[in-house]
């Protein structure tokens, strides 16, 4: 196995672990038993279990980020926009729950990356915002609090992993159909 897929199994086999018994409880031991490895051959792939935080929380924060710059800079009316930002967490969720569950959860252990993680998530809220305030003035969206609006649909959308992991037979397809329609159907015209 190459040193860049050995890295990525090890954020894989991480994310799982941290999911499971949180960033604090993981040790270096428990992943390098999880990988069926000596704890010292850890360290010829990755630095420290800080940077496999690091690397999960950030590369996922930056999706969402370059996601929503995409979003919010197209020409589409505030439903078309909303219904790609639901998308969007969609799409993650089930590429990596639990890369979403260190997101959620563990972001703040992040240590020197914590002021940069802080920002582009205060960035994501603010654009999401922007957007429902356009459509309200706009009449596109119903005239409705945008913070409640923005609060129901990131708490659905950001604890997603948790609920997609435990329910079987509920497809990607059937998620990605019925979640923005149920979360749009109380705030469109």
């Amino acid at each position: 196995m190459n040193t860049s897929s050995r890295k990525n199994k090890i954020i894989t086999v991480a994310a799982k672990l941290f999911k499971k018994k949180g960033y604090s409880a993981v040790t270096m031991r428990d992943l390098a038993e999880a990988l069926d490895i000596k704890a010292a051959s850890l360290y010829n792939h990755i630095h420290s279990k800080q940077e496999i935080l690091s690397s999960i929380i950030i590369d996922t924060a930056e999706a969402f980020t370059d996601g929503m710059e995409d979003i919010k800079n197209q020409s589409l009316s505030t439903q078309e926009k909303l219904k790609m930002i639901i998308g969007l967490h969609i799409d993650l969720t089930i590429k990596s729950p639990d890369a979403m569950a260190c997101l959620n959860n563990d972001w703040m252990h992040l240590e020197e990356k914590l002021p940069y993680f802080v920002k582009m998530r205060e960035e994501y809220e603010q654009n999401f915002r922007t957007i429902l305030k356009d459509g309200i003035a706009q009449g596109e969206i119903a005239n409705r609090d945008s913070e409640i609006m923005l609060f129901s649909m990131l708490s659905t959308l950001r604890t997603l992993y948790i609920w997609y992991t435990k329910k079987d037979g509920v497809d990607a397809k059937t998620i990605k159909r019925d979640i923005p329609t149920t979360l749009l159907n109380g705030i469109i015209k």
